[in-house]
């Protein structure tokens, strides 16, 4: 099992073709995405995002997109937008590598704080997320605009 940044430190896809092997396990947490999925992705990561996969035996197992955000509230800030491992490779520690990967580029770039949400309904992610040290440190409210 190895991590492979899709994208560098700039947001520039430096790994095109584990992007575009990467969309079914994507598609497991986010099935809304649009069919065009290179181009929303593209768009996510002109955003301020990258992104990075789990590999094993050639095989995206796992993905990660998250950012660095700075703000009041908990300074710098590596924010994880998604993390999905594929309903195969659960419990085999794709998620645990992807949140190490993920600490440790956060610590090299100056980050204070590692951050992530997970939809309520997730009891099981909130388990692991709790067994790998992470804890509930406020509530995310939001409110639809666009129908």
């Amino acid at each position: 099992m190895k991590i492979i940044a899709v994208t560098n430190a700039v947001h520039d896809i430096v790994e095109s073709e584990w992007l575009a092997q990467s969309e079914t396990v994507h598609r497991q947490l986010r099935p809304h995405l649009p069919t065009d999925y290179i181009r929303r992705m593209k768009e996510v990561f002109a955003s301020g995002a990258d992104m990075a996969v789990c590999v094993r035996e050639n095989t995206v197992c796992g993905i990660c997109v998250f950012r660095i955000e700075e703000k009041t509230f908990d300074g710098r800030v590596l924010y994880c937008d998604d993390l999905v491992t594929d309903e195969t490779s659960r419990s085999s520690g794709v998620g645990r590598a992807l949140i190490r990967y993920m600490e440790a580029l956060a610590t090299e770039r100056g980050c204070d704080t590692f951050t992530l949400d997970s939809g309520t309904q997730r009891q099981q992610a909130h388990k692991f997320y709790f067994r790998e040290g992470l804890t509930v440190s406020a509530f995310h409210f939001s409110k639809t605009l666009k129908k």
